[in-house]
C-alpha cells in the first residue's frame, strides 16, 4: 500500500492509496494474526480497557504516596521558615510542626 501524497491530494481530491493533506494514512493495513505482543498488537483496543487504566492509575497513586511519606518523614531543616511566610512544607513535615509548636509554647 502506497502512503505517498499525490499532487491531486494537496488541492482536496482523495486519491485511493494516497495520505491525505489532514495526516490521516488510510484504513487498516493487514497484519500476521499469530505474532503475540504483551502491549496487546496492533490495532488493541481490549474491552477492559478502563478497569485496566483504574488499577495501574490505582497503583501509581499509592506507591507516590509511600514515596512522599517515606520523603517527609526524612525531610529535616538547618533554618526553619520565617512565621507567617507561606512555606507549603509546614502541612507534612514534623520537624517544622514541632518547631513552631515550640516556638508558640515559648512566647507564651
Amino acid at each position: 500500500m502506497d502512503h505517498k501524497i499525490e499532487k491531486d491530494t494537496l488541492k482536496g481530491e482523495l486519491v485511493k492509496g494516497a495520505a491525505t493533506a489532514q495526516g490521516h494514512s488510510g484504513g487498516k493495513i493487514p497484519y500476521p494474526k499469530h505474532v503475540w505482543s504483551p502491549a496487546g498488537g496492533w490495532y488493541s483496543q481490549p474491552a477492559n480497557w478502563r478497569a485496566n487504566t483504574a488499577a495501574v492509575a490505582a497503583v501509581i497513586i499509592g506507591l507516590s504516596a509511600i514515596a512522599f511519606s517515606i520523603s517527609s518523614d526524612r525531610e529535616t531543616r538547618s533554618k526553619f521558615p520565617e512565621p507567617g511566610r507561606f512555606f507549603p512544607s509546614r502541612w507534612w513535615s514534623r520537624q517544622i510542626r514541632e518547631h513552631e509548636r515550640g516556638a508558640a509554647k515559648e512566647t507564651q
